[in-house]
This record gives C-alpha cells, structure tokens and sequence, in this order.
C-alpha cells in the first residue's frame, strides 16, 4: 500500500500592526502606511491598494503593483540635446498629484508613462519621479501613497487586495489632522508623533520664500524617501543627530534617467536631474545640518545634489556611488564626509570645503568649474582611497566633446591616504588654465607627502612666495562670492 504524504502550504505572515492604526485620529496627511507581520510577507506582484474618502466614497489614491518600480537597465539611445534656454523655475502655487498628471512633461520632454513605470510627482516636478509603491524591509511592509494627495481634515479608508501580500488585509480607517502647523519651525518624526512624517512632506508645506528662515528639524529615525525640492530659499534642515538621521533611497541615473530627448548636466539652467537620493534644485540660502543622506543604488547616484547659491552644508555625512556629491553653486561644507566610488564630487562649484572626510574607490573629484567661478577648495581636509589601491584627486577628461579648461581644485593643509605619485589624472584639452593646486599635504602619519612626481600641470603652493594666494583661498568668502558662510 502507498501512503501520500500531504506538504503543508508555507505559512502566511500576519498582519500584528498598522499605522496609522485602525481608528487611529489626528494622523499626518503625508503619512505613510506602515504593516508589521509576524514573519516577513511576501510581496505579490499585482493587485491594487486604494483609499478612499470615508465622507463620499471618492477614490482618492490607487496604487497598482502590477506597474514595476522603474527602470533596471540604462536605456541606450543616442545622446540627447541639452536645453538651448534656460529652464524655467516659477513661484506660486506647485503642481501636485492632485491636480497635475505625473508625467505632465516639462522644458519640452517627452512625457512619462505611468503605465510603463510607477510615477509621482515630488516637490512640483511634474514629469515624475519613479518609485517603489511597497517596500518590504524584514517583517514590515512601507506603503507610498502618491505624494499630496491625503488632506488634511480628512477620513480615509484603506484597502488592500489580496493579491498584494498573498492574503486578505481587513481594511481600516483612519482621520487626519484637522489643519496643518504654523510658525517658523516644524518637527518631523518616522513615527507619525510630530508635525509630519516625512522630510518631503516639510519641505512641500513650508513656504518657498519665507521672510524669516523656517527650521525643518528632523528627529533620530530612518526615512527611506525620495527628496526633492526646488527654488525655495531660507530654510534650514536641521537633523537631531547626525548619525542617527538617515534619509536615503535607491535612486541612480537608471532608475530615474533624464529624459530620452533632453540630456542634463551641470550647467547652470539645464533640465534638472531626478537621480539623487536628496536634491536641492535652484535653492538659496539653504542649510543643511546634522543628516546621513545615502543613495544605496550603484553607478551615477548622488547622495546629495545641490544646485543654487549661498548654501549651507554641515556636520553633514554623504553617501553615494559615481558623482556622490554634485555641487552646482556657491556652497560651503565644514565638516562633512563624503563617501563614493568615484568622481565622488561632482559639479561646477564654487564649492568652499572646511575639515571634511572624504574617501573613494577611484578618482575624487570631476571639477567643471567655468572661468567666472572657482571650483573645489580644500582647507584641511583628509582624503582616503577605499579598497587598498590608489587614484587621483581628481581628473578632468573631455565629456561629450567638451572640455574643462578651467577646473579648479585647492587643497590647503590636507591629509592624503592611496593617492598615486602623480596625484592628478587625466587631463583633457588646453591644460594652461587648469589650477590642480596643493599646499603643506601630508601623510597620515604627518610627514610631508613626496609631491616630486606630481602631474606637470599640477602646482604646489610656497608659504613665502604664494602666502597671499595661500591667504585668499583659505578664507571662504573670496572662494564663495563675499556671503557670509555661516
């Protein structure tokens, strides 16, 4: 005689908490819905999450995880045009969810596909950014409303098919707050316990220009988001503790490509880029303080791009892959790491850096700088190359054509760690302009570093000869445009 043996179906996580839990009031309208199971789910990969306004049954959000997140590989087109005019930043009301389609193309791009690729739009940019509408870390499942689209003063009904976690989830309600805080400070907290939940729903509420500088402090806590905000000014960012206020994503050039018909750079009024985990775009007099900002995706992945004038970076840790830091602007960073794989600091400048850490795998810096601004300067700074080989402090190849003649890096006082003989890499072009300079590097031991095989178009300062040049570049505001960096 056979006997068939029966094979149990592999258990279902449960659901042990919601927030907003069911019932829950007084909920921030930019909240996210946060599942914790009794083991990790499973994520399907169709079905449909929707909320409803309990007053009049609108549908007010539909979320479809049939649609991928985005791009997993770079599309290969040739290479698109750059904007012939500047792109164009306007004040007023910003288009959100609510009332623009994302995708809704701007400056003359080709529109998005919402049914191609999961689309919001974040911070006004209405051409969308793509993005993951659940994530699972473990036993919690995050869900992302499209952004603005949850009010305030509002009931909500959630519900969720059960394709999506393999199992029925019993819908549940829950009541934001009536109106949304005043004042010139805002608290962020992950757990729902302050004035918002997340940095991009303080950054969408504060006024663009305030008259008095409005503080966006951001309590300890993991805030896996997508930020992006654009031509606001007089706004600090202020993190609880540097290390223990982490806001990161995984975003890159793949995932969030420019458009198919128009390319981006560093130029200033070029198509904005959407690849960074954290980006400040045609700011002033912004400050950032205190934060962790990652991207954990490979390839071209700033941690932090930022685009403006008269801004503030400090006390600040960056993480990223190619072009980790993309600085397009007068900036002043004291006291920021800066972590990448290579070209980990990207941009224009001018860019004013004070006591900083940096370390990368390959080259530290593509500066490209025109001739009406300086680029990086270094005072007292330590650069370390990650994975025991050595590179360069920075290199100026030719992109697309084009030429950097004037790339300015200065370094004052550094610290070096696997940086090659030569010290400088490749330079495309007229070399005569470029200032790869250096005074008093040393080793890590403090011994002075043998510059005797430096690039012939690199130049060592002299404390006598070149003590006034010496002076200038070590005092910010000549670096930055007479600000005061502060």
């Amino acid at each position: 005689m056979v006997c068939a043996t029966a094979t149990a179906a592999p258990a279902v996580a449960a659901v042990t908490s919601l927030l907003p839990a069911h019932g829950a009031q007084k909920v921030n309208p930019d909240t996210h819905l946060v599942l914790r199971f009794d083991r990790p789910p499973l994520l399907g990969v169709s079905g449909l999450i929707r909320i409803y306004d309990v007053a009049n049954g609108r549908l007010v959000d539909t979320l479809d995880l049939s649609i991928p997140a985005g791009p997993s590989e770079r599309t290969k087109l040739p290479a698109a045009p750059y904007l012939t005019t500047p792109y164009v930043y306007s004040d007023g009301r910003r288009p959100t969810n609510a009332n623009t389609k994302a995708g809704t193309p701007s400056a003359g791009a080709e529109p998005g596909d919402a049914s191609k690729y999961q689309l919001t739009i974040i911070g006004g940019f209405t051409d969308g950014f793509h993005f993951h509408p659940v994530i699972v870390r473990d036993k919690t499942a995050t869900i992302y409303p499209h952004n603005n689209l949850l009010e305030y003063g509002k009931r909500y009904r959630v519900q969720i098919d059960d394709a999506v976690f393999g199992h029925a989830v019993k819908p549940w309600e829950f009541s934001t707050k009536p109106r949304g805080p005043d004042g010139t400070r805002v608290v962020v907290s992950a757990d729902g316990t302050a004035d918002f939940n997340t940095v991009q729903g303080a950054l969408d509420y504060v006024p663009d220009h305030p008259a008095q500088r409005v503080t966006i402090f951001v309590r300890n806590g993991d805030y896996e988001e997508i930020v992006y905000f654009r031509h606001k000014s007089n706004i600090t960012v202020q993190g609880e503790q540097r290390d223990k206020v982490h806001i990161h994503y995984a975003n890159n050039e793949v995932f969030n490509p420019h458009p198919p018909n128009i390319s981006t750079n560093e130029v200033a009024g070029t198509f904005p880029s959407r690849r960074a985990a954290f980006a400040a775009d045609n700011v002033k007099g912004i400050h950032l303080r205190d934060l962790t900002l990652e991207t954990t995706l490979s390839g071209q992945a700033e941690g932090l791009l930022i685009t403006g004038s008269e801004n503030i970076v400090s006390n600040t840790t960056i993480i990223g892959s190619g072009d980790a830091l993309q600085v397009n602007g007068s900036t002043y960073l004291p006291d920021v790491k800066v972590i990448g794989h290579g070209d980990t600091i990207l941009g224009r400048g001018p860019a004013f850096f004070e006591r900083c850490d940096i370390q990368s795998q390959h080259a530290f810096m593509w500066v490209r700088n025109p001739a009406t601004n300086h680029g990086n300067v270094f005072v007292g700074c330590r650069f370390t190359t990650l994975g025991g080989g050595m590179t360069e402090l920075a290199r100026s190849p030719a992109n697309k054509g084009k030429t950097y003649p004037y790339a300015e890096a200065v370094l004052i006082n550094a610290t070096l760690s696997g940086i090659s003989p030569a010290g400088w890499g490749q330079i495309d072009g007229d070399a005569s302009q470029v200032r790869y300079w250096e005074f008093n590097s040393r080793n890590m031991d403090g011994t002075p570093v043998d510059v005797s095989q430096r690039h012939p178009a690199s130049r060592q300062l002299n404390a006598e000869r070149d003590a006034e040049t010496i002076r200038n570049y070590s005092n910010p505001a000549w670096v930055l445009g007479d600000w005061a960096a502060h």
